[in-house]
């Protein structure tokens, strides 16, 4: 029996198990899509974006959902998100000072993980491991634990200057790569960035920064075929995506026609047919 949905696409939801379990948002309701894998999944744009903040109807959709209104005015959507090292915050012009209370000035994770290759990369506390399963890392470390997100930020632009803080999504979608000794590589770099964390801390205190000694975290995806070459769909260009679902990884979708990503279309109001 089909299945028929029609709302407005979200990020996809995940659970960590032996293999990571992945729910399609649609409007109120959630696909289970694991079942799905090997079967026919038709998505239709309908034409209409809705700003997952406002509700008001957009031709555009901005920062992964948003229309423009929201996207000038929204904490979440400043570019501090993207380089917290920028935060403003402490100069009192946050766009919402209650939003960066709960969001930004609060315990984040830095972390390096397998994705494409290795890479280091920052977390909310309440975002771990659903950030490492977005991104598509086949393992994934927890190595310090700092006070804010800012400070999450200083620390990730050091350890960058010697590993990536960027995932090539195309390498990662081929496959799942040799796994890393992710602890070995936290005490080759560690050291290396002595001398910046002791910056860190004597402008934020002694307890801005605490390093960590957790256990590596391996995470398996459910797919059953990768693509050989990377063909994106695209709503904007196409408004109808189907074929045979292959496998999920990150925030992608793989069909046997080629790969979608469903993050990327946040906000986009689809009909979908499993």
């Amino acid at each position: 029996m089909s299945k028929v949905m029609q709302g407005t696409l979200s990020k996809m939801k995940s659970i960590l198990g032996d293999v990571v379990e992945y729910y399609l948002p649609v409007g109120e309701e959630q696909l289970a899509l694991n079942p799905l894998i090997g079967k026919h999944l038709k998505l239709t744009h309908t034409g209409n974006i809705f700003c997952n903040a406002c509700g008001k109807k957009t031709k555009k959709s901005y920062s992964q959902g948003h229309c423009f209104p929201c996207m000038k005015k929204l904490a979440r959507c400043d570019m501090c998100i993207m380089k917290p090292e920028t935060c403003h915050y402490a100069k009192g012009t946050c766009r919402e000072p209650e939003w960066g209370v709960a969001n930004c000035m609060v315990p984040h994770y830095v972390y390096l993980s397998n994705t494409s290759a290795l890479k280091v990369g920052i977390t909310r506390h309440t975002q771990i491991p659903t950030r490492w399963i977005d991104q598509g890392a086949t393992q994934a470390l927890a190595i310090l634990k700092v006070k804010t997100r800012q400070i999450s930020g200083l620390v990730e632009i050091a350890i960058a200057e010697m590993v990536a803080d960027k995932t090539n999504w195309r390498t990662m979608l081929k496959g799942d790569n040799d796994a890393i000794n992710l602890k070995q590589e936290a005490e080759r770099l560690l050291p290396e960035i002595e001398a910046r964390i002791k910056e860190i801390k004597d402008l934020y205190g002694d307890d801005a920064v605490e390093r960590l000694d957790g256990e590596i975290v391996d995470i398996k995806f459910p797919v059953t075929e990768y693509p050989t070459k990377i063909t994106s769909h695209n709503f904007d260009k196409e408004p109808v995506v189907e074929g045979t679902l292959v496998g999920i990884k990150g925030q992608y979708l793989f069909f046997d026609t080629g790969v979608i990503n469903i993050r990327k279309f946040s906000s986009y109001e689809v009909l979908v047919e499993a």
